[in-house]
């Protein structure tokens, strides 16, 4: 799953694509559960993810020189 999750062709997918990617070719009992569990201890993906992230904020109004 480590390489699957961190090789420089996925990127650290999310758990569902990675499910979707494995399926194809490994399959166990609780393969989802998982698979899910191994990405919640991911420290890059818990750093990256939205809810750790600023907020976007109001659009402003950029004055262009005539």
């Amino acid at each position: 799953m480590e390489e699957a999750h961190s090789s420089r062709y996925s990127i650290h997918s999310s758990s569902k694509k990675m499910y979707h990617n494995l399926r194809e070719v490994y399959w166990w009992s609780s393969i989802k559960k998982s698979i899910a569990e191994f990405v919640a201890k991911c420290p890059n993906c818990q750093q990256v993810k939205v809810e750790h992230q600023r907020p976007g904020g109001m659009a402003q109004i950029i004055e262009l020189p005539e």
